[in-house]
């Protein structure tokens, strides 16, 4: 042992040095182990509460049905049973403006008349919406369209999600194989139709010759595109690498289309026209999901662009990020929040709008408001209301004056319900929600159609969703055999059979893997057949543009991806 006042200056700092090395990685090691058994509290906390919540869901369900059999009917036990998962269930984001990639596709909608262009369509009767928009039972070339699914929803609550998703935190949900029965009987192809159920709102724009009344039905358009999500619990299909979707009704005076262009990530390019050539809505959707723990976030990928060829007017936009609270345990919720910017790339005119957060006592829960500009950013027109309800148009002055007299007078009811300061506002449910407070002098652009009667039963589809997966005979030897509709396992999830609609999704996930590896091992790529990638023509922005052909209704070189 060397005596310490022999170790020179330079070695002893060396030592020290060492020492401190270890004693640092000792203390970190320490602290990592410290934070893992917290994590692994924690995590067992959570998922003991979601088991219990989980078991009190079952608990219940059983009390309600042994209470209520004797007197319900079939439709009336139905009804309760939809409406307790729809409270609770994960899937309810999943649908909302997006899919996981991995799993899933799927197929739908009414194809009625294939090129036959009809002298004309049933509009709906004025600005009030009105009239027939999709929602209404409709009959279009002597079919009559059905009104309800051919079998109800399955219950989900057999089913933890927090055994599925508790690894997933901070992941984007691009790979998460999820159980067939958090689904909805759709395609995501068949979602993306639903824009086009307030088509009159594009019509009511052709009628006018003003721009600024044109602004305010697109800006409409665009609002009423994510009206379908509300409430809707169901997570659609992922479609397939080259699944299309078409749909062409007559009564709405429109015919679409739609292709699967990339898998990953998980593309979907859509195409339609006015059945008299007055207008072109095209785009591609590539939504990013992500899981937070508490809630799922989707933010909107990909450009939306609506052509008026009568008036040489291009119109583009995107979407609102969407956000589903209480995926684990508490009531399900949804909120859109985010700026949307409508822009006229002719007149420069915009229509900047802002969909609300909730705010911690959920006044502004679904709220929209915004304003119509000039392109020297003037303001022409204020526009407001909530995209689950109706959309209103008022003098700018009028509403700048009404949102000064509700901040010095606010109404907010903070007696009913009190947050405490350690909560979190996402945990717990907003309240329920006041109706739009119409400003004197407002003029109302749009409203929503009240669902149907078994919308419950359903998924919570609109009349028009419920049409979107209909096979008609005569649909079979024309329409291309990628066609949503012809999909096993969305056809068996509609007839009821889950058993049989699991087996065929993963039967179709496997044949569309073992297609991308046997690509791989050989020169042959992949062939996008009706789009295109390039710059959209107005923004520039990166997008998926149509080739035409689809409508020639030559199908030969098709995949065989079923």
């Amino acid at each position: 042992c060397v005596p310490f006042f022999f170790i020179s200056g330079h070695a002893l700092c060396g030592r020290l040095t060492f020492c401190l090395v270890v004693l640092c990685l000792q203390v970190w090691s320490l602290k990592v182990e410290q934070e893992v058994e917290k994590n692994k509290a924690l995590t067992e906390a959570l998922q003991t509460l979601a088991t219990e919540n989980h078991e009190l869901k079952q608990s219940l369900s059983k009390r309600r049905k042994s209470s209520n059999l004797s007197t319900l009917n079939e439709d009336d036990f139905y009804d309760a049973v939809s409406e307790s998962e729809s409270e609770h269930s994960l899937s309810g984001f999943l649908s909302v403006a997006s899919y996981s990639c991995e799993e899933d596709e799927g197929r739908d909608t009414p194809f009625l008349n294939t090129l036959r262009r009809p002298s004309a369509y049933r509009g709906p009767s004025g600005m009030s919406g009105e009239g027939n928009h999709g929602n209404q039972p409709s009959q279009c070339n002597g079919v009559k369209h059905r009104t309800s699914l051919p079998a109800p929803m399955f219950s989900r609550n057999d089913v933890s999600i927090w055994s599925i998703l508790k690894k997933c935190i901070g992941m984007e949900l691009s790979k998460i194989a999820m159980p067939v029965v958090f689904n909805e009987p759709l395609s995501f192809l068949q979602r993306l139709t639903e824009y086009m159920e307030h088509t009159y709102l594009i019509h009511q724009a052709n009628a006018t010759t003003d721009s600024v009344e044109r602004m305010k039905c697109v800006a409409a358009f665009a609002v009423s595109a994510v009206a379908s999500q509300w409430e809707r619990t169901g997570k659609p299909f992922n479609p397939l690498l080259g699944e299309t979707y078409e749909l062409i009704r007559d009564d709405l005076g429109f015919r679409w289309m739609s292709e699967q262009v990339s898998h990953h990530p998980p593309v979907s390019a859509f195409h339609a026209e006015g059945l008299k050539e007055d207008f072109v809505f095209h785009g591609s959707i590539y939504p990013k999901l992500k899981f937070w723990g508490k809630s799922i976030e989707a933010e909107p990928k990909g450009v939306i662009t609506l052509e008026l060829p009568k008036y040489n007017e291009a119109y583009t936009w995107t979407n609102p990020t969407c956000c589903v609270h209480n995926i684990i345990v508490g009531q399900l919720w949804i909120e859109q929040y985010g700026s949307v910017e409508v822009l006229n790339h002719k007149t420069g005119e915009r229509c900047s709008m802002t969909f609300k957060p909730c705010g911690l006592f959920g006044k502004e829960l679904h709220k929209v408001e915004g304003y119509i500009l000039d392109k020297s950013k003037k303001k022409l027109c204020a526009i407001y209301g909530k995209w689950t309800e109706c959309l209103y148009t008022v003098d700018p002055a009028t509403f700048d004056a009404h949102k000064k007299t509700e901040k010095k007078n606010p109404d907010e009811k903070k007696g009913n319900k009190q947050t405490s300061v350690d909560e979190e506002p996402e945990e717990t449910p907003p309240p329920d929600t006041e109706t739009v407070q119409v400003i004197p002098g407002s003029e109302l652009v749009w409203k929503i159609t009240p669902r149907p009667e078994n919308s419950s039963k359903f998924y919570a589809f609109s009349t028009f969703a419920m049409q979107l997966n209909e096979l008609d005979k005569r649909m079979e030897g024309v329409m291309p055999p990628t066609d949503s509709r012809l999909r096993p396992d969305i056809r068996a999830m509609e007839r009821g059979d889950i058993d049989l609609a699991s087996a065929e999704k993963k039967r179709l996930e496997e044949k569309q893997r073992m297609a991308r590896k046997n690509r791989t091992k050989s020169t042959e790529e992949w062939k996008v057949r009706w789009f295109q990638q390039g710059p959209n023509p107005h923004n520039k922005a990166q997008d998926w543009l149509y080739l035409k052909g689809y409508w020639d209704r030559n199908y030969s070189q098709l995949p065989d991806i079923y």
